[in-house]
């Protein structure tokens, strides 16, 4: 019998066990990838499938087998595998590069023999215009032209039309007709670029003012240069106004007024989405109870101002009643008091000499 191993020593035994444990499980693993591709691209068919390489369709005659849990895996596996039989026969097929040597490789398709329906009919031809049934009469052929022309003063390929084109910069003329009743000394050269700079600046100036008469309609800047306080002061506000935010984010000038308010209604605030969820449920539940009770919703205004109205309206009818009963009590006294003494008033202004007998 030997000495037992020290407890080190089984702990480092048992280590290596592990180790080896692993080992052998990674290169299980790293067998088992290697060997997946080679099992996906060898697919193997009870009945050989049809292809109709022209129309790269595939028909599977074999019975279907997904049926249970996993359907949906199954139906997919089948759908690949297929997918990689299609394939394989493409790779069949002779092949070349599309663009020349560097191109992309295309394979040459054979002649369909499956007839396909169509989802819609074919269109129609589109009938030829008036243009291009004269054209057709008279033997007219249209002819692209190209935008670049061989310019032969500057030895260069130029636009045909436009800027910088071909032929059309009179600067480049060497000579210069003398107008007639010019003076014989001036020099043309000169005067041809300062024609063209104030052509510039005048098509500049008038580009800037109708800018400015579409941007301010109605009452906006003058393009003169001579604009009074008052003038400035509106295109200013104006413009300030005419940003997204209505001018709130718009830095103010050094001694410039506070703007007025911007005319318009209350702008319409809506309750966020994601919020106060205490308070939706407790307006939603407020909701439901007055949609579930038998008796209306008291409405509190409404209410008040009800009765408000029939308040006035019996005061009105009590002041009616009074002054009825006022003409009754007078219609029932004939030659009364009020009658009594209107004779007397008008006795009093008779004049003396005149009483009856």
């Amino acid at each position: 019998r030997g000495k037992p191993p020290a407890r080190g020593e089984r702990l480092a035994g048992c280590l290596a066990a592990m180790a080896a444990l692993c080992v052998e499980e990674l290169l299980a693993r790293a067998e088992q990838r290697e060997a997946e591709p080679h099992r996906s691209v060898a697919v193997q068919k009870e009945l050989e499938l049809e292809f109709d390489l022209g129309n790269l369709l595939a028909l599977d005659r074999n019975p279907p087998r997904a049926a249970g849990a996993q359907r949906e895996s199954r139906l997919r596996s089948l759908a690949r595998d297929n997918t990689q039989l299609l394939v394989a026969q493409l790779w069949g097929l002779p092949a070349g590069r599309a663009e020349g040597a560097t191109g992309p490789l295309v394979a040459q398709l054979p002649e369909p023999f499956y007839r396909l329906p169509r989802e819609k009919p074919l269109p129609r031809p589109r009938p030829p215009t008036r243009w291009e049934q004269f054209a057709r009469l008279k033997g007219i052929r249209r002819r692209k032209r190209t935008s670049l022309v061989w310019d032969e003063a500057a030895k260069q390929w130029r636009r045909r039309w436009g800027y910088a084109r071909a032929g059309g910069d009179p600067a480049r003329d060497w000579l210069i007709e003398v107008p007639a009743g010019a003076d014989p000394n001036e020099d043309q050269f000169a005067k041809r670029l300062r024609d063209k700079r104030e052509k510039v600046a005048r098509n500049e100036f008038n580009r800037l003012r109708n800018i400015a008469r579409g941007a301010l309609p109605g009452r906006g800047l003058h393009p003169t240069g001579h604009q009074s306080r008052a003038e400035l002061g509106r295109a200013t506000q104006v413009a300030r106004v005419s940003t997204a935010s209505l001018g709130r984010f718009q830095p103010r000038l050094p001694k410039e007024p506070a703007a007025p308010p911007p005319r318009g209604g209350k702008k319409r605030r809506f309750e966020p989405l994601l919020g106060d969820l205490a308070a939706e449920r407790s307006r939603q539940l407020e909701l439901l109870r007055g949609l579930g009770s038998k008796k209306p919703p008291l409405d509190l205004t409404r209410a008040v101002n009800k009765q408000l109205r029939e308040e006035d309206a019996q005061a009105a009818k009590g002041k009616g009643k009074k002054r009825g009963q006022r003409g009754k009590r007078g219609r029932q006294r004939p030659g009364g008091g009020k009658g009594k003494k209107g004779g007397a008033r008008r006795q009093q202004q008779r004049p003396a000499g005149r009483k009856r007998s």
